[in-house]
């Protein structure tokens, strides 16, 4: 499943997997149920438009709601023909430094976070063995990986590489909290 990925000298690729091509092509489905009820409104007025120009003799109403009906099959099947098309050029890599995500309709992009730079990432489950990853950089970057299969496989490389939150062994929160009850009291 080697992909052409530029990696650095020495780097390894740890994991690479690609989007179950079902669940990445229906992601969307709901923009399909608005296509489809905004394309029959739109076929509707077409058909009026068609109506009202041979008895008024105004040709233009017929091209008026021709753009919202092609806007309209693209909304029900359009975008679902996109995301098929595209699910061909999908492609997500972890390896020992990077997570890598390539995609790309007519161009290919890829897009990296630094390992050392993720913060958190979060699972949602779509099935048994299937789930969409986010993974976090700080607050402004985010990158998603669609419709994994097995994604428990790239979690476990994510939580070796994340650096857990601990308090030093020292100190503990709890007599601060204290300390400033007192302070309150007197």
């Amino acid at each position: 499943m080697k992909r052409d990925l530029v990696l650095d000298v020495g780097e390894e690729v740890c994991w690479e997997g690609r989007p179950a091509p079902r669940c990445y092509t229906f992601r969307h489905w709901k923009h399909s149920i608005f296509g489809f009820v905004f394309l029959a409104i739109c076929t509707c007025w077409q058909v009026l438009g068609f109506s009202v120009a041979e008895e008024y003799e105004l040709h233009w109403l017929v091209w008026l709601p021709l753009p919202f009906v092609l806007l309209g099959f693209y909304f029900s099947v359009g975008h679902l023909l996109q995301a098929r098309l595209e699910w061909n050029r999908v492609y997500y890599a972890i390896t020992d430094r990077r997570l890598l995500l390539q995609r790309g309709l007519w161009r290919l992009h890829t897009d990296e976070i630094k390992l050392e730079e993720v913060t958190y990432f979060s699972l949602h489950q779509q099935g048994a063995e299937l789930g969409t990853l986010r993974v976090y950089q700080d607050k402004e970057k985010q990158l998603v990986l669609h419709c994994l299969e097995h994604p428990r496989k790239a979690t476990d490389l994510l939580e070796k590489v994340i650096k857990p939150v601990t308090t030093p062994l020292g100190t503990s929160p709890e007599p601060e909290a204290k300390n400033e009850a007192e302070e309150v009291d007197s």
